[in-house]
């Protein structure tokens, strides 16, 4: 049986949090501050207008580069993971709140909402590359698709992302060319 540890259910929150902005950003719908929230970030709600400007600005240049992760190597990702860590301030200290145990946060509590969650965003990834590369990032299976996704199942066998549509679509038309062949 295997256990999740606290770090790790975070980091991949984290992960997942990465994957919704990217494609959001990428169909041009991006709502930081809700999907944050949702995705557990505590300040995300009480954060200033501007803070959540500069982290959707930061994100929008990020945006190809998480896009790409399926498509890069693992060197490629850590020298731009590795870059971008260069830019931040990060005094890590373990920390316990709203019900959840002991996790680390990156930066100071003192902190801007957008560096505090950039930090939390590049630590994941980073983690993430030492522990797998980029092999659990992919690139949506259906045709019409290019939203990327974090493969956290244990045997790697996820090839759609979240919108139930792709998958559906997919399965359908894969369905209908076998009975053609019939």
């Amino acid at each position: 049986m295997h256990f999740t540890s606290t770090a790790e259910t975070e980091i991949r929150l984290t992960l997942d949090a990465i994957v919704e902005l990217t494609n959001s950003i990428t169909d041009g719908c991006v709502d930081a501050r809700s999907t944050l929230a949702s995705r557990g970030f505590p300040r995300a709600d009480a954060a200033s207008q501007a803070s959540v400007e500069r982290l959707t600005a930061k994100l929008q240049t990020l945006s190809a580069l998480f896009s790409a992760l399926p498509d890069l190597d693992d060197a490629t990702a850590i020298a731009w993971v590795n870059e971008e860590l260069t830019e931040l301030h990060i005094a890590p200290s373990i920390v316990s709140h709203d019900g959840v145990g002991p996790h680390i946060h990156w930066t100071p509590s003192t902190d801007t909402f957008d560096n505090q969650v950039l930090a939390d965003l590049l630590m994941a990834l980073a983690q993430e590359l030492c522990e797998n590369g980029t092999i659990r990032f992919g690139r949506c299976a259906a045709h019409d698709c290019a939203d990327v996704f974090y493969d956290g199942t244990r045997n790697r066998s996820k090839r759609f992302c979240t919108d139930p549509k792709c998958a559906s679509k997919t399965h359908t038309a894969e369905h209908r060319a076998r009975q053609k062949a019939n």
